[in-house]
């Protein structure tokens, strides 16, 4: 049974569905026992869900709705996660997808997308930054795809902003890794086995096959990897994919 005041906090903005990404990062920080889970994200009720889950572990859980486009509202969510501890963990996992014709998309839509993928970004690396400098540690994740590094057919909109969201990544480690912050960028190659492939296009889900999608456990212990890693061996990226995935 994990202790029940950890001496840590970790942050993970981004998180939805439990067959999600996000949900998970959260459990597998929280199983470890280290550190008490803040999570943010869009929907009150799925947020307090997965706290109650989490408590039923005897585990230390807090939930903040959160704009993570607004500072007022990235700064709320670390504010709580101070009230219970040093902020050692922050993870960035929102983001939008979906294919969108470039003769379509207008610039409501492209910004909208920069907004979340990128400018969101942006506001919680500053942020966490901010905290974590004085104690001259700390980690900060976060998530990428296959638009990280190209802009495919019909994700220009998706891509442009990944791109600018890794681009802040690779700006903020090279800045702040000699003064002891780890801060890298985790490339998502793939589709996830999560709620929104399952309800939105289950025939492309089937069609991938056994291990044909990324399992969120297997994400998120990445992101435990990449937490964990001593100081002589930092990674700024890593790239995940199903084995059967063309790259």
């Amino acid at each position: 049974m994990p202790p029940t005041s950890p001496d840590k906090v970790a942050v993970v903005l981004g998180v939805g569905a439990a067959r999600g990404a996000g949900a998970a990062i959260a459990r597998r920080i929280a199983r470890e026992g280290e550190h008490a889970v803040v999570i943010g994200g869009r929907t009150r009720d799925r947020l307090e869900a997965h706290v109650r889950d989490g408590e039923l572990r005897g585990e230390v859980w807090r939930a903040v709705v959160t704009d993570v486009t607004s500072p007022d509202s990235v700064r709320a969510a670390l504010g709580v996660a101070e009230g219970l501890g040093p902020v050692d963990l922050v993870v960035y996992n929102a983001g939008p997808n979906r294919a969108i014709p470039f003769l379509e998309l207008d610039v409501a839509t492209v910004e909208e997308f920069w907004r979340v993928s990128c400018l969101g970004g942006f506001i919680t690396l500053q942020e966490a930054i901010r905290r974590m400098l004085p104690r001259k540690t700390g980690t900060i994740i976060c998530t990428g795809a296959t638009g990280s590094w190209r802009g495919g057919a019909r994700f220009g909109h998706f891509g442009a902003a990944k791109s600018g969201l890794r681009m802040f990544v690779q700006a903020a480690a090279r800045e702040f890794g000699p003064e002891g912050l780890h801060i890298a960028h985790v490339v998502i190659d793939g589709s996830i086995d999560g709620e929104r492939i399952r309800t939105v296009a289950p025939d492309r889900a089937k069609a991938k096959g056994e291990d044909g999608l990324l399992h969120v456990d297997g994400i998120a212990d990445m992101y435990w990897h990449i937490y964990r890693q001593p100081r002589s061996t930092w990674t700024l990226e890593v790239d995940l994919r199903p084995y059967k995935e063309p790259f």
